[in-house]
């Protein structure tokens, strides 16, 4: 067994005040990589931790020999992508977010994970304890929910440039008509998804999960001022959006 785990940082926003330093206080860790979306931003926090390796690229940090651990501090919807990544490369996983983007997934993956328990546990020979057991194959079952969701996925770069190219939003449903005069949540949703990626990553960072700007801009390696002109941008489009909506609901 090693004497010292290396550890790998996935993202300098929380990771530079909370994550590192965490690591740091262990006698057994050693973080040996970090990668954030700007070079600059993974060099200042390499020279501040006295971190031997830095980098713009995630793959780097994820595949890096000497990294035994993964820890992913970046906004939920990198997660995925990048967890699978490590895990392919034979590394432990800690990601600062569940696996589960919400109670329901969480409640369906519990459930599927006692059902799974169920039908293997005359699997259980005894050679591990019973508990190593079971949360390996309560891993296998998130794993095989990821692998099957097919979210899609944005670089860092797509993600602060929005392109004007996409297409619509994907509809997620039929206007909820016992809501009629009101915006109903069916028409929120499509809204938020016909925002261009860089506005809704920052609408959602903000105003769905509650980060302060200053969190956002360290996450994204962007400016305070950008953050909170794109989260503007966001809320005139939504405001636009759900007016339409109503507007065309008005007319049934």
């Amino acid at each position: 067994m090693k004497e010292t785990v290396g550890v790998g940082i996935i993202g300098t926003g929380f990771a530079r005040r909370v994550q590192i330093p965490g690591f740091l206080a262990c006698e057994n860790a050693l973080v040996v990589s970090v990668a954030s979306g700007g070079i600059e931003n993974a060099r200042s926090t390499a020279e501040e931790f006295d971190i031997g390796h830095y980098t713009a690229d995630w793959k780097e940090t994820a595949a890096h020999a000497e990294v035994d651990i993964v820890c992913i501090t970046t906004p939920p919807a990198y997660h995925k992508e990048m967890a699978l990544f490590a895990i392919e490369h034979g590394k432990h996983v800690l990601c600062e977010k569940p696996m589960a983007m919400n109670v329901a997934e969480a409640e369906d993956l519990t459930q599927e994970a006692f059902l799974q328990l169920h039908r293997k546990i005359a699997t259980f020979r005894g050679d591990s304890a019973f508990s190593t057991w079971l949360h390996r194959l309560s891993i296998n079952v998130v794993l095989m929910h990821l692998r099957k969701k097919g979210l899609p996925l944005m670089s860092l770069d797509e993600a602060m440039e929005p392109s004007y190219d996409d297409g619509p939003g994907r509809s997620f449903g039929a206007p909820d008509l016992s809501l009629t005069g009101s915006i109903d949540r069916l028409a929120l949703e499509r809204a938020v998804a016909a925002l261009p990626a860089g506005y809704r990553l920052i609408f959602v960072l903000h105003d769905v999960e509650g980060f302060e700007h200053n969190e956002i801009a360290a996450m994204l390696d962007c400016s305070v001022g950008n953050s909170k002109s794109q989260l503007h941008k966001a809320r005139l489009k939504l405001r636009d959006a759900l007016r339409i909506s109503l507007r065309k609901g008005g007319r049934r």
